[in-house]
C-alpha cells in the first residue's frame, strides 16, 4: 500500500532537475513548465481522427534569476541569434536531466532543434515583500527523445 504524499525510494521529485544547452554556460532554471510530445491529427470524412504519422514542436517555458547577469546575457544572446539576420547556430541541442530522491539520473531526455521564441520580463508590484525577479523565456524544439 502507498501512502499518498509518502516519498518512495526511486521516485523524482520535481525539483531535481537540470536543463543543459550545448554552447551556453550551466544555468539555473528556478521552473521547467511541462511540455506535450504530440503527434498530428488529421480529421477523417467519418468526423473520426487519425495519426497524421509527423510529431508537432514542443514548446515550453522556464524561468532564471534576472539578477544572474552572465546566465541572462547569454541567453539574451541566444534569443537574438533567432532574429533578422538568423544565425546558423540559433537551434541547439539540450539535455533535460531529472534526478531521484538519492541524486541519481532518473529520467534524461535530449532536445533537438532547441531555441528561444519568446522572453518577458518580470512583473513588478511595490507591495511585493522582495521576490525575486524572473525572467520567463518561451523555447521551441523540434523534437524531445528519451536518451
Amino acid at each position: 500500500m502507498v501512502l499518498q504524499g509518502a516519498v518512495q525510494s526511486g521516485h523524482i521529485p520535481v525539483n531535481n532537475y537540470e536543463l543543459i544547452v550545448v554552447g551556453l554556460p550551466p544555468i539555473v532554471f528556478t521552473t521547467i513548465s511541462g511540455f506535450e510530445d504530440e503527434t498530428e491529427a488529421v480529421d477523417l470524412p467519418d468526423r473520426t481522427k487519425a495519426s497524421g504519422g509527423n510529431h508537432k514542436p514542443v514548446e515550453f517555458t522556464a524561468t532564471s534569476f534576472e539578477h544572474h547577469t552572465a546566465e541572462r546575457a547569454a541567453l539574451e544572446f541566444w534569443l537574438r541569434e533567432g532574429r533578422d539576420p538568423v544565425t546558423p547556430t540559433y537551434k541547439k541541442v539540450g539535455t533535460l536531466i531529472k534526478r531521484d530522491i538519492h541524486g541519481n539520473v532518473a529520467s534524461t531526455n535530449s532536445l533537438t532543434g532547441l531555441w528561444i521564441m519568446k522572453k518577458k520580463g518580470p512583473d513588478l508590484d511595490l507591495a511585493n515583500e522582495g521576490e525575486p525577479a524572473l525572467i520567463e523565456w518561451t523555447f521551441s524544439a523540434d523534437s524531445v527523445q528519451p536518451i
